[in-house]
């Protein structure tokens, strides 16, 4: 399939924001995907979510290790973490098609609701300098947290980094710029394991994923460093701003 070189500059200018955008907080997959159906006439709406993962895996790795190496959150637990994220995220790929959309959307945009509330009206929450408590019931929490977003990831995906962001700041009780780099490390697992079977299913368009790869590590290193620069007063207003965009974008795709 040939793409002109206009086309490739919007794709590749595309990828660049919507790694910004998934280094700071999640929802790139909400630029991209949309970017490669509208510019590339008769792509396969499966080939377009594989594409896209290629190039979110490398961006979301890329700011978790700018963000870890900053951050330090605990390795110990982030392991396991990460390798149930990866097998979660591939069962949900793997369900997706036995997903009525038309169902899941309504679902998601109450959740999104309830979250958007929740973070306005409590502004406490993720504040402060707290590393946090990892030790009993929160790592089991977390660990079903985890599972149950990779899931989700797999099977819809739209805004996993921001609700594991708020799955872990709830749980261990710290602040949104920890959650935030322990978020992209499982978040890049989920991308790995939903990969994997796309790539098994033969989705992927190479040439493309990996020249968007590039483009898109370049913004989720620039976003990482917004996120390190703005810091948890940053992520808030991300989430916020994640919040009505998402509820907005899924309100128009159900009913619009």
């Amino acid at each position: 399939m040939e793409i002109g070189v206009g086309t490739w500059a919007l794709l590749v200018a595309g990828a660049g924001v919507a790694g910004w955008i998934d280094a700071v907080i999640g929802g790139g997959g909400l630029v991209l995907i949309p970017l490669i159906l509208a510019l590339v006439p008769g792509v396969a709406p499966a080939t377009a979510l594989a594409t896209n993962k290629v190039a979110a895996v490398s961006g979301t790795a890329s700011a978790a290790v700018t963000l870890v190496r900053k951050v330090r959150p605990p390795a110990r637990e982030l392991a396991p973490m990460a390798v149930l994220a990866a097998v979660a995220s591939g069962v949900g790929a793997l369900m997706a098609s036995l997903l009525n959309e038309d169902v899941m959307r309504p679902l998601i945009i109450v959740l999104l609701l309830a979250v958007g509330s929740f973070i306005a009206f409590k502004p406490s929450f993720g504040g402060g300098d707290s590393e946090g408590i990892h030790s009993g019931w929160r790592t089991w929490a977390a660990l079903a947290a985890t599972a149950a977003v990779a899931f989700y990831d797999g099977i819809f995906g739209p805004g996993t980094g921001m609700f594991l962001i708020m799955a872990f700041t709830a749980i261990f009780s710290q602040n949104f710029l920890r959650s935030a780099a322990m978020s992209k490390v499982v978040n890049t697992a989920t991308n790995l394991g939903a990969l994997v079977v796309f790539i098994v299913g033969g989705h992927v368009w190479w040439t493309l994923g990996i020249v968007l790869a590039v483009a898109n590590i370049i913004g989720a290193q620039l976003g990482a460093r917004t996120v390190l620069g703005g810091g948890t007063k940053l992520i808030r207003y991300a989430l916020l701003t994640l919040v009505v965009v998402m509820s907005c974008y899924l309100a128009w795709q159900q009913w619009g």
